[in-house]
């Protein structure tokens, strides 16, 4: 027998994955035979698929209406979509009743918003401080002048000392400049407001106002302060404990009672406020769940290096326990937008309401507009669902890399 020794001088090739594992084939296992349960749905779906993706591709496509000016042959279709029904319909799906000639003013403000939220969203932006005051202490400003056009402010208040004495010159030089503006931006009522510009907007102001309220929330629930603590635990269980729409209701008849008559809030301020605070109590709670997932290290590291309770809290907790819980508020902010719909309680018109407001014009009273109708409702809601999970997805793989190695 020899005693020669082999010392490999070199690492040997890696071997390829099983053809199982990999590829579609794995992308199929993983997702549609990974256990019996899952087997059996694919199986039954795929049966049913045959019967039932060229019917629906049938509805929606050859056997559809694409053009009905008088709504005459939409009348009288039995077996396909009207998809001329939301073309003629597709300005008030939009803008609701707002005044055709002031659509310009919608779209500028969207514009603006757009541009400002895809300068955050955008992970390498340059200057994300700069957007994120624009957007924060300017934009709600620009959009309020844009669509609600100049106020009249009148004069101020003559029993109040601050707004009579103190601050009389300044009210009188607002007042004149919204005087000078007031030609071009003359104010469109709220009652008019309506599509999909309203979701999107009570959306927005939702997740703006309520992500900085839940922080707070979660932060006081956690406080050692017991007045502090029994404050934010009484807020989050009352607000949690009660349906969406009751708080809808409270904040449109409540929310009055609180200031004078002269300042009572807006129609349209009022489910706004009722949104807000609804989601921050949800919000809360996944943040509060955010926290106490971090280990105790964390904090006691925060204290080592001299850090402050608020400096810990903002450069060590909140950025670790806000990337765990991305999953959870992107539910709630989803959740947030869907709930949008029931603004329609209390005299809003959103996208919802707009599509169920056109469905009762006589002149498209056929049988296959409420389906068309209801049909592009969903797809619209899962568009942006979708498109709001997607890049939350992406979010959380950037965030994750480093826990992931």
């Amino acid at each position: 027998m020899s005693d020669a020794v082999f010392v490999r001088n070199a690492p040997a090739p890696a071997l390829s994955p099983p053809a199982s594992l990999v590829g579609p084939l794995g992308w199929a296992r993983a997702n549609l035979f990974s256990s019996v349960a899952s087997s059996a749905t694919t199986l039954i779906l795929a049966g049913l698929a045959p019967w039932f993706i060229p019917q629906l591709i049938a509805w929606a496509t050859w056997k559809a209406i694409w053009s009905a000016p008088d709504g005459a042959a939409c009348r009288t279709a039995q077996d396909g979509a009207c998809w001329a029904f939301i073309g003629q319909k597709w300005e008030y799906l939009l803008y609701g009743s707002y005044p055709e000639s002031e659509h310009w003013r919608v779209n500028l403000t969207g514009a603006f918003g757009a541009i400002l939220i895809g300068w955050l969203l955008w992970t390498g932006a340059p200057r994300k401080a700069l957007a994120a005051a624009l957007f924060f202490f300017v934009y709600p400003f620009v959009a309020f002048l844009l669509l609600h056009g100049a106020p009249n402010m009148g004069p101020p208040p003559a029993d109040s000392f601050i707004f009579g004495r103190l601050l009389a010159p300044l009210w009188a030089g607002l007042s004149n400049a919204l005087a000078v503006m007031r030609p071009a931006l003359p104010p469109v009522d709220t009652i008019l407001w309506g599509g999909v510009f309203v979701s999107l907007l009570v959306t927005l102001v939702g997740i703006v106002v309520s992500l900085p309220l839940g922080v707070l929330l979660a932060l006081g629930r956690r406080s050692t302060r017991p007045v502090v603590r029994a404050l934010s635990v009484t807020y989050i269980e009352v607000v949690r404990g009660v349906p969406f729409i009751t708080v809808l209701f409270m904040a449109n008849n409540l929310l009055p009672l609180f200031v004078p008559d002269a300042y009572a809030p807006d129609r349209f301020l009022r489910p706004l406020v009722g949104t807000a605070l609804f989601a921050a109590a949800y919000l809360a709670e996944e943040v509060r769940g955010g926290l106490q997932s971090l280990p105790k290290g964390q904090y006691e590291g925060s204290a080592a290096l001299g850090l402050g309770y608020w400096q810990a809290m903002r450069l060590v907790a909140l950025p670790q326990a806000l990337a765990l819980v991305i999953p959870g508020i992107v539910n709630n902010f989803i959740g947030l937008f869907k709930d949008t719909t029931l603004v329609a309680i209390v005299g809003m018109t959103d996208f919802l309401g707009a599509m169920d407001n056109a469905m009762k014009d006589t002149v498209w009273s056929g049988p296959t507009i409420l389906v068309t109708g209801y049909v592009f409702a969903g797809i619209f809601y899962y568009v942006v669902c979708a498109a709001m999970s997607a890049y939350a997805r992406g979010v959380e793989k950037r965030l994750a890399t480093g826990r992931n190695r």
